[in-house]
């Protein structure tokens, strides 16, 4: 199961739907088996963790996954979320293209 994503590690996307709906952050991990991204500063909960060896117990806060249907591209000279197409260059290449605008990101 090869599933192409249209957003990459450390790609800026903005939340569309959700308890965290409008909030903007950087993509930390993507997993293709769930098709889901860890986005930092999104999606936190409050975890209450044993210690184990090297880490101190207690409760922690960590982003869990957000599903990639609820994420969008955020371009920041629109300052809007947009979607994100591919498209072929002169060298035969596949790019990552703004569908809004027609650039290459």
């Amino acid at each position: 199961m090869n599933i192409k994503f249209k957003i990459k590690k450390g790609d800026e996307v903005i939340v569309l739907a959700g308890k965290d709906k409008g909030k903007k952050g950087k993509i930390v991990k993507v997993l293709p088996k769930t098709n889901k991204a860890i986005v930092s500063d999104v999606n936190k909960v409050k975890k209450h963790q044993k210690p184990g060896n090297n880490e101190p117990g207690g409760i922690v806060e960590k982003e869990m996954p957000i599903h990639i249907s609820n994420l969008n591209y955020f371009d920041s000279k629109l300052n809007q979320g947009v979607r994100i197409g591919f498209k072929l260059n002169k060298d035969g290449k596949k790019i990552r293209v703004n569908k809004k605008t027609g650039a290459e990101i």
